[in-house]
């Protein structure tokens, strides 16, 4: 694509459905992204636009972290999106599932930033990012499923997933700053719909350690000229299946050492 009027409309079609609640067929229209890169391109376009209805943008979600997601998705790897400020709740929480397409969740640790982690300072491992990190908590991301053409192309259900700001935000348990004992690798992770216990699997889900996952984005915002800012919240990957609720439905997600985050769809 590389067209810069292309990469326009797309942004302009993108947040224009986005706005409308309507299903997201950007893979289908003429001005598609062909690369991963220009989908990147065009996902920040749209952050851009929607600032002033959605406000600023108050970190990222890191999506297809495990082989899992990604069978699910197609996706060939990591990717990572937006999250809106104003879209970040706290446990416990009450959403109406009248405002969604598919309310749908996952179980994540999420990671807010003390300090920036510049471009300059890549390449990030995941040794070199702890010393970044306020806290840790227990995080539920929160995903809208709008059914949408696929397209295709090699790379076709990376460039959907990138452009399309599937994420709907994220609820936060309680921050934990004395996280440093923890083996995130180890820490499993529970979610349960009623009470009823739906799925669970290890930090090392999420490309072998959370923090790996932040490393990764760090490295992905510096190749774009971009960085991680303090206060920053980042979503690290679902340690759990991704699940559907439906109205009524109550739901909590727990990671050993974390404690709890809970939400419910009136």
């Amino acid at each position: 694509m590389s067209d810069i009027s292309h990469i326009q409309q797309a942004a302009a079609y993108v947040s224009k459905q986005y706005e409308a609640n309507e299903p997201i067929d950007i893979m289908v229209q003429d001005f598609v992204p062909r690369t991963v890169e220009d989908a990147y391109t065009v996902q920040a376009s749209v952050l851009e636009l929607l600032h002033t209805s959605r406000g600023p943008v108050g970190g990222y979600k890191i999506a297809s972290t495990n082989p899992a997601s990604r069978q699910r998705t197609g996706v060939s790897g990591p990717c990572a999106s937006g999250i809106f400020q104003r879209q970040i709740y706290h446990s416990p929480a009450t959403f109406n599932p009248g405002d969604y397409h598919q309310f749908c969740i996952e179980c994540e640790v999420g990671a807010r930033l003390a300090a920036d982690l510049p471009a300059s300072g890549a390449p990030y491992t995941r040794s070199r990012v702890v010393d970044a990190i306020e806290w840790l908590a227990t995080a539920f991301e929160l995903i809208d499923r709008r059914e949408a053409a696929s397209g295709s192309g090699a790379y076709a259900p990376d460039i959907k997933s990138i452009s399309t700001l599937a994420n709907a935000g994220a609820v936060l348990g309680a921050p934990v700053t004395d996280w440093h004992g923890i083996d995130l690798a180890a820490a499993r992770g529970t979610m349960t719909i009623n009470g009823e216990l739906v799925s669970e699997g290890p930090g090392s889900n999420v490309m072998g350690h959370p923090l790996e996952a932040l490393a990764w984005l760090a490295n992905l915002k510096a190749e774009q000229g971009r960085e991680l800012k303090a206060g920053m919240l980042i979503l690290t990957g679902t340690l759990t299946n991704l699940m559907p609720l439906s109205s009524g439905d109550t739901a909590t997600v727990a990671i050993e050492g974390l404690g709890e985050a809970s939400l419910k769809l009136s």
